[in-house]
Protein backbone atom coordinates (compact mmCIF):
# COMPACT_ATOMS: atom_id res chain seq x y z
CA UNK A 1 0.00 0.00 0.00
CA UNK A 2 3.06 2.58 0.66
CA UNK A 3 4.38 1.67 -2.69
CA UNK A 4 0.93 2.37 -4.68
CA UNK A 5 0.65 5.96 -2.29
CA UNK A 6 4.26 6.64 -3.18
CA UNK A 7 4.30 6.11 -7.10
CA UNK A 8 0.64 7.79 -6.87
CA UNK A 9 2.09 10.94 -5.02
CA UNK A 10 5.55 11.09 -7.53
CA UNK A 11 2.82 10.62 -10.17
CA UNK A 12 1.05 13.73 -9.23
CA UNK A 13 4.01 15.65 -8.80
CA UNK A 14 5.05 15.08 -12.48
CA UNK A 15 2.30 15.73 -14.12
CA UNK A 16 1.89 19.06 -12.27
CA UNK A 17 5.76 20.23 -13.14
CA UNK A 18 4.71 19.11 -16.29
CA UNK A 19 1.86 21.51 -16.50
CA UNK A 20 3.54 24.43 -15.17
CA UNK A 21 4.11 27.72 -17.07
CA UNK A 22 7.42 28.42 -18.63
CA UNK A 23 9.65 31.53 -17.90
CA UNK A 24 9.89 33.79 -21.27
CA UNK A 25 12.54 36.37 -20.95
CA UNK A 26 11.79 39.41 -22.70
CA UNK A 27 14.44 41.67 -24.26
CA UNK A 28 13.62 45.02 -23.81
CA UNK A 29 15.45 47.92 -25.67
CA UNK A 30 17.99 50.46 -23.67
CA UNK A 31 15.70 53.39 -23.12
CA UNK A 32 18.12 56.62 -24.29
CA UNK A 33 18.12 58.72 -20.68
CA UNK A 34 18.79 62.55 -20.84
CA UNK A 35 19.64 64.37 -17.79
CA UNK A 36 18.47 67.62 -17.78
CA UNK A 37 20.44 69.76 -14.07
CA UNK A 38 18.93 72.56 -13.33
CA UNK A 39 20.56 75.36 -10.75
CA UNK A 40 18.53 76.48 -8.51
CA UNK A 41 19.22 79.27 -5.77
CA UNK A 42 17.03 78.50 -2.58
CA UNK A 43 16.04 81.52 -0.43
CA UNK A 44 16.43 80.50 3.17
CA UNK A 45 13.95 82.06 5.29
CA UNK A 46 15.62 84.13 7.98
CA UNK A 47 12.14 84.50 10.20
CA UNK A 48 13.25 82.20 12.77
CA UNK A 49 16.41 83.89 13.46
CA UNK A 50 14.81 87.24 14.48
CA UNK A 51 12.53 85.83 16.94
CA UNK A 52 15.17 83.66 18.07
CA UNK A 53 13.56 80.60 17.59
CA UNK A 54 15.68 77.50 17.67
CA UNK A 55 15.78 75.49 14.18
CA UNK A 56 15.89 72.05 13.49
CA UNK A 57 18.08 71.22 10.37
CA UNK A 58 14.62 71.06 8.17
CA UNK A 59 13.69 74.33 8.79
CA UNK A 60 10.96 73.57 11.28
CA UNK A 61 11.02 74.79 14.75
CA UNK A 62 12.58 72.74 17.41
CA UNK A 63 10.13 71.90 20.01
CA UNK A 64 12.15 70.83 22.56
CA UNK A 65 12.93 74.98 23.50
CA UNK A 66 10.50 76.76 25.45
CA UNK A 67 10.59 79.68 23.04
CA UNK A 68 8.97 77.43 19.99
CA UNK A 69 6.45 75.55 22.54
CA UNK A 70 5.22 79.17 22.97
CA UNK A 71 4.52 80.12 19.69
CA UNK A 72 2.62 77.01 18.78
CA UNK A 73 0.82 77.61 22.58
CA UNK A 74 -0.90 80.82 20.95
CA UNK A 75 -2.64 80.79 17.77
CA UNK A 76 -3.04 83.69 15.35
CA UNK A 77 -6.82 83.72 15.56
CA UNK A 78 -9.69 82.52 17.56
CA UNK A 79 -9.58 79.64 19.97
CA UNK A 80 -11.99 76.88 20.39
CA UNK A 81 -13.00 75.71 24.40
CA UNK A 82 -10.08 73.42 24.56
CA UNK A 83 -7.64 75.89 23.24
CA UNK A 84 -6.56 74.68 20.19
CA UNK A 85 -6.96 76.88 17.18
CA UNK A 86 -10.73 77.26 15.47
CA UNK A 87 -9.77 76.58 11.97
CA UNK A 88 -13.14 78.51 10.98
CA UNK A 89 -11.32 81.61 10.94
CA UNK A 90 -8.94 83.24 8.15
CA UNK A 91 -6.54 83.95 10.29
CA UNK A 92 -5.69 80.26 11.68
CA UNK A 93 -6.30 78.96 8.21
CA UNK A 94 -3.26 80.61 6.83
CA UNK A 95 -1.00 80.15 9.87
CA UNK A 96 -1.81 76.52 9.27
CA UNK A 97 -0.48 77.10 6.17
CA UNK A 98 3.06 78.89 6.54
CA UNK A 99 3.82 75.74 9.09
CA UNK A 100 2.86 73.02 5.80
Amino acid sequence: MKKLLTLAAVAMFGISAAFAQTVTTVKQTPKKVTTVTKTEVKKVEKKAATTGAKLKADGTPDMRYSENKALKANPAGPKKKDGTADMRYKANKVAAKKKS
